[in-house]
């Protein structure tokens, strides 16, 4: 089976959500590339007629088995994989948004392979996404 996602003939629109909960964030270690083994904030692809927030939210919930609500944008980010010639692999645009945990304790899936409540101070101390740490403080003051 082929990724469809690789060599892309555009950017694919992303959402992801930074829940926050007694103050901690839910981080989630991915389980497929590209960034699989790395921690990352629940999130994937907007699906057509999906705003950005429903993305974020159904992502969420198909991923770890949390609800929440949206507060606000904390930022996005590029991710783009290059070939040493400069052709483009993969991009992704990741919106990510700020968020307030209603309910579900989160569980892993085929997508989440291991998922913690995490200080927002320590993300850095664990293998994440590119900008995940930037991403998570701009959440935090969000709240």
């Amino acid at each position: 089976m082929t990724d469809s996602r690789l060599y892309p003939s555009r950017p694919f629109l992303a959402a992801s959500a930074a829940v926050f909960r007694d103050g901690k964030v839910l981080l989630a270690s991915r389980t497929k590339p590209p960034a699989d083994k790395v921690f990352s904030l629940p999130g994937g692809i907007v699906e057509l007629g999906e705003t950005l927030q429903e993305a974020a939210l159904r992502e969420l919930m198909e991923e770890v088995g949390v609800a929440a609500e949206v507060i606000g944008l904390a930022g996005h980010v590029d991710i783009i994989e290059r070939e040493t010639d400069g052709r483009i692999v993969r991009h992704f645009v990741v919106n990510a948004f700020a968020c307030r945990w209603i309910a579900g304790e989160p569980r892993t899936g085929p997508e989440a392979g291991e998922v913690r409540w995490v200080e927002p101070e320590r993300v850095d101390d664990l293998p994440t996404s590119p900008h995940l740490a930037r991403l998570v403080r701009q959440a935090a003051a969000l709240l």
